[in-house]
């Protein structure tokens, strides 16, 4: 409860900036745009979607969660979700801008017909500012994943692969971009290993090609997922290829299995960005914009990127086993 209220007393603190709201006259209507169900990360956002809906609902407002069936056409299937929320007349949408290419003319469109965007998760402040969205909620991808990078290279890795099980994903790109150009400063390297969309939430797959990399590459010291559970698979891999005790782990987002694994020794790190938060504070700041003219004045608002390893693992593990972390 301490964090819902110190979150809603911030908003409702915030003063109004120069932005001209529909105002709603039963409370609002929120659309947002998310991942599939059986998504771990996507999980977590729900959860911080459920929890704001409560403030919605008390203000007399509605939230329509739209999700993504599949992972296959990403920016493509975004985009129709988009579309689908204007034709309902909501009153803004929360959206992550996975694929600009592909769902820029669709938030342009919904801004066009008078309904404001925020995005969340992923697209970033630059993005947003682009498109003239209110906002940008979540971690920005490229500065994440550098900082990944340099922790490696910093606890003596010097060959990366970064495992990327969506590829074309613009957010995770930046991720594995950034490895690269981390690792790359201390005169290390990093290549990506792109795999098949429908490798995604296909733990067999994720680890066969994982260990099918390891095995034809010795000098390989680092393995880098863009999920928590691509990093489940991708310990089954190193197991298998009889590498965990010479391949260093790490993964950005995080579950209880993962948080044990850097708790036991098994895993290095990981880059946690609070989808809780990003669920949370994408529909309360939705909500507040559209009833009350409320606007924060921090743009982007960055909920990470955060490194847990070691030296705070404890803290955070109670955080995930409560499935806020």
């Amino acid at each position: 409860m301490s964090i819902f209220k110190n979150v809603m007393g911030a908003l409702l603190a915030t003063a109004t900036l120069g932005v001209a709201p529909v105002m709603a006259q039963d409370g609002a209507t929120i659309a947002i745009i998310g991942g599939r169900a059986d998504d771990a990360f996507f999980a977590k956002i729900g959860r911080g979607i459920d929890d704001a809906t409560l403030v919605v609902e008390a203000h007399g407002g509605t939230v329509n969660y739209l999700q993504l069936q599949t992972y296959d056409n990403i920016g493509g299937d975004a985009a129709n979700l988009i579309r689908t929320a204007i034709s309902q007349g909501v009153d803004i949408i929360a959206v992550p801008n996975w694929v600009p290419d592909a769902q820029d003319e669709a938030i342009e469109a919904a801004m066009a017909a008078g309904i404001p965007v925020m995005l969340y998760n992923a697209g970033g402040g630059d993005k947003a500012a682009e498109l003239g969205a209110i906002n940008y909620i979540g971690n920005e991808e490229y500065p994440a994943g550098l900082a990944g990078g340099k922790y490696f290279a910093e606890h003596g890795a010097t060959n990366v692969i970064c495992v990327n099980t969506v590829p074309g994903a613009g957010n995770l790109e930046a991720r594995c971009d950034g490895i690269r150009d981390g690792m790359a400063e201390s005169g290390g390297v990093s290549e990506q290993l792109p795999l098949p969309a429908s490798a995604f939430g296909d733990p067999t797959a994720v680890a066969e090609a994982i260990k099918a990399t390891l095995l034809g590459d010795e000098t390989i010291d680092g393995i880098f997922t863009i999920s928590s559970a691509d990093a489940d698979s991708a310990y089954i891999g190193m197991q298998q290829a009889g590498r965990v005790e010479t391949v260093a782990l790490g993964s950005f987002d995080m579950n209880v299995a993962g948080l044990e694994r850097i708790r036991d020794g098994e895993q290095l790190f990981a880059i946690d960005q609070q989808p809780w938060l990003q669920g949370f504070l994408a529909v309360t700041l939705a909500d507040g914009y559209v009833n009350y003219g409320l606007a924060m004045a921090t743009s982007p608002l960055l909920t990470g990127p955060g490194i847990v390893d070691a030296s705070n693992i404890e803290a955070t593990l109670k955080g995930g086993e409560l499935g806020y972390r």
